[in-house]
C-alpha cells in the first residue's frame, strides 16, 4: 500500500502511522514527497514501479495525486478529505510555507499551480475503485466538491470532524474490509 500525504505534510504523520500499526510497517510505503508537484508525481510513479503497490491511500493533496496516478493503472484507492482542484485552492498559499511535521521551510512557487492544473482530471471512470472518507467539518476544503467529483464511488460522509479527519483509526477495519487487506498479525 502506498500512502500519499497532503500539502506541507510528511510521510510520518498520524494517518500513515495508524496505517502502519494496523497493516504492518512492511506493507505501507509512506514517503516524504517533494514540494514541487511535478517532482512529487515523478517520485510516486517511480515508487509504484519499484515496489509491488496494490492499493493507494491519499489524504488531501495526496488524494488528488492518487486520483492522477489511477489515470492509467487502476488500483483500489482510499481517499481522505481529498482536494479536487488544488490549483485553485492553493493559489492563496504561494510563497513561503512550513512543513507541519517538522517546520521545515519551503517555497511554494506560483508556477507550480500550473503543474497542478495539468494533473487535473475531469472525472473518473467505472473501472476505478475509490472509498472516499469525508467529514463535513473540514475547515480547509468543502467536502461537497469531493462528494460531487466522486459521486459514483463509495462515499462515507460524516458530520463534524476536520481536515485531518478526526477518528481515522476508527475507520481502519472498514478500509481493511473494502480493500480486502487483512490487519497485521
Amino acid at each position: 500500500m502506498l500512502y500519499i500525504h497532503g500539502f506541507a505534510s510528511c510521510g510520518w504523520g498520524a494517518k500513515s502511522l495508524a496505517l502502519r500499526q494496523f497493516f504492518g510497517t512492511r506493507r505501507v510505503i509512506a514517503p516524504d514527497l517533494p514540494f514541487r508537484p511535478s517532482a512529487a508525481v515523478r517520485k510516486l510513479e517511480e515508487l509504484r514501479r519499484r515496489y509491488p503497490v496494490s492499493a493507494l491511500v491519499g489524504a488531501s493533496l495526496g488524494g488528488f495525486y492518487a486520483t492522477w496516478l489511477n489515470r492509467d493503472k487502476r488500483l483500489p484507492t482510499v481517499l481522505i478529505n481529498p482536494v479536487v482542484r488544488p490549483h485553485v485552492k492553493l493559489a492563496a498559499h504561494t510563497g513561503r510555507q512550513e512543513r507541519w511535521c517538522d517546520q521545515m521551510p519551503f517555497e511554494f512557487a506560483h508556477d507550480w499551480l500550473g503543474e497542478l492544473a495539468a494533473l487535473q482530471r475531469t472525472g473518473t471512470d467505472d473501472a476505478e475503485r475509490y472509498l472516499v472518507l469525508l467529514q463535513r467539518g473540514d475547515e480547509v476544503l468543502d467536502y461537497r466538491e469531493a462528494a460531487g467529483f466522486y459521486r459514483d464511488k463509495t462515499l462515507v460522509v460524516e458530520d463534524g470532524g476536520d481536515h485531518r479527519f478526526i477518528g481515522f483509526v476508527d475507520h481502519l477495519e472498514r478500509v481493511s474490509d473494502w480493500l480486502g487487506f487483512p490487519a497485521a498479525d
